[in-house]
């Protein structure tokens, strides 16, 4: 019976996510779900990455988080438009979720709208919400461990974030096994070394990004 609940639930969200899919596409959008864990840098991310591509396209913004507005205030200092969403205790953000509140979001005036969905390496994963691309950020705080824990995340991604590299001479984690362990479960994922505190490879993913629209 819970095997019948659960699949009847991401049948329904993904006929949601289809629709909003059908209107990103209609307004010429490019959406990407950014999923991660809690203070793996996602806004952070967010944050240096608009600041990278705001003169050259035109960037919207859906915070996804359980309580607070912390995320969202923190995107608006950046001048673009933004729409939170609490969840009130959901580990994820649905494509009913963002359904409802596109009303708030100037689809036609952008090129890019970014979903940073709830910090959880499990469920973002599973639920779709219309979005042309996910990826995921992981700060190698978090050990080279992560994608042999939870491969899901590293499938569904296109491409993977190591966020906090500026902290490798201070941490024991083995980057290499963690790259090799992603690859192996995506043949395809496109990975990005980065820190968000002194600005090191952001630009390579930036100029990634600015290549999707």
């Amino acid at each position: 019976m819970k095997v019948k609940v659960v699949t009847k639930i991401l049948e329904a969200n993904e006929r949601l996510a289809e629709e909003n899919r059908k209107r990103f596409r209609e307004a010429g959008v490019f959406v990407l779900n950014l999923m991660g864990a809690p203070g793996a840098g996602k806004t952070s991310l967010l944050e240096r990455t608009i600041l990278k591509l705001k003169d050259r396209m035109n960037i919207g913004v859906i915070e996804g988080d359980i309580a607070g507005t912390d995320d969202a205030e923190r995107i608006n200092t950046t001048g673009v438009p933004v729409v939170q969403i609490n969840t009130g205790g959901a580990c994820h953000l649905d494509a009913n979720m963002i359904r409802e509140v596109l009303t708030e979001v100037p689809l036609q005036d952008l090129d890019m709208l970014v979903i940073e969905n709830v910090g959880n390496l499990v469920c973002p994963a599973e639920f779709k919400v219309g979005e042309d691309m996910k990826a995921m950020v992981l700060s190698i705080t978090e050990g080279h461990d992560k994608p042999l824990k939870y491969p899901l995340m590293f499938q569904e991604s296109a491409a993977l974030v190591l966020n906090k590299i500026d902290l490798l001479p201070h941490i024991d984690v083995d980057i290499d096994k963690l790259r090799k362990d992603a690859i192996s479960l995506n043949h395809g994922i496109k990975i990005f070394e980065v820190s968000c505190r002194t600005g090191e490879g952001l630009d390579r993913w930036a100029e990634w990004l600015n290549g999707l629209k």
